[in-house]
């Protein structure tokens, strides 16, 4: 994905802490890193490396798919490494009745003191929730966090069990006459091509987690569209075509 100019200030700031995170890298020797970044600003960290060259990186949650990721700069001399991130894992034991939600865990998290981007990915399970976390403050959240609502929970510290990711979507199929992004939003939003297209020039749908704009622009298999208000949708098979000409489309929306 190319490199967007006209970047918020947010990543232009993100994009400034890579920069600094490279030059320490080279002038150091060893690993740096930045995070954790939720999805958009792992885009907005593969284009600024992508820009500058730069392809001796990694990025990193703690389990493979991870939504929330470390990126990892390495030196030329030194492979990437998953060991080497600063992160730890923290399992939260508790009654599977509870049915505790990953919203649940993060107000209990934020509320002894944590900021987001110290935290990594929430996986929630029956009766365990799976908690990634900057490594300095992974003991300090295994001790301090003992209740999640009304329900009391027990900390496993360090957590080296296996993650168990559920992700639920509603699949279903369709047709389009072109994979140009309105018409394949319409299909998606269940909406007409000319609302489609107004919903992508107010600056409200994102490809692969960076804004478009563009109603052109050509999707592919596995790209994800995000739609504000509307939810996300991955792209998981596009063709062959009908004998009319149009394109099969399988679209899963995440639930």
């Amino acid at each position: 994905m190319g490199f967007i100019s006209d970047l918020s200030e947010e990543d232009a700031l993100l994009r400034a802490r890579i920069n600094d995170a490279c030059e320490l890298c080279e002038m150091r020797s060893c690993p740096r890193f930045v995070g954790f970044l939720d999805e958009h600003r792992q885009a907005v960290a593969r284009a600024v490396l992508h820009e500058k060259g730069t392809s001796h990186f990694l990025l990193y949650g703690g389990y493979e798919g991870a939504e929330r990721t470390i990126l990892g700069v390495f030196p030329s001399f030194l492979p990437p490494d998953s060991d080497l991130f600063p992160l730890k894992a923290i399992g939260f034991r508790y009654r599977s009745v509870a049915r505790l939600s990953h919203r649940d865990f993060l107000g209990a998290l934020l509320s002894v003191g944590i900021k987001r981007d110290k935290l990594g990915d929430i996986v929630c399970g029956e009766g365990l929730t799976v908690v990634f976390a900057n490594e300095e403050l992974a003991p300090f959240l295994a001790e301090s966090v003992d209740k999640v609502g009304s329900e009391g929970v027990h900390a496993v510290f360090p957590f080296t069990g296996e993650v168990a990711v559920c992700r639920e979507f509603r699949e279903y199929q369709d047709t389009v006459a072109s994979p140009r992004l309105d018409a394949v939003l319409g299909v998606a939003l269940r909406v007409s091509r000319q609302e489609a297209v107004r919903r992508i020039v107010s600056g409200t749908v994102s490809c692969n987690h960076m804004p478009c704009e563009a109603v052109a622009h050509v999707v592919g298999e596995g790209d994800i569209l995000s739609v504000r208000g509307e939810g996300r949708f991955l792209i998981a098979s596009l063709g062959p075509l009908t004998k009319k000409g149009r394109l099969i489309i399988k679209l899963h929306k995440y639930i």
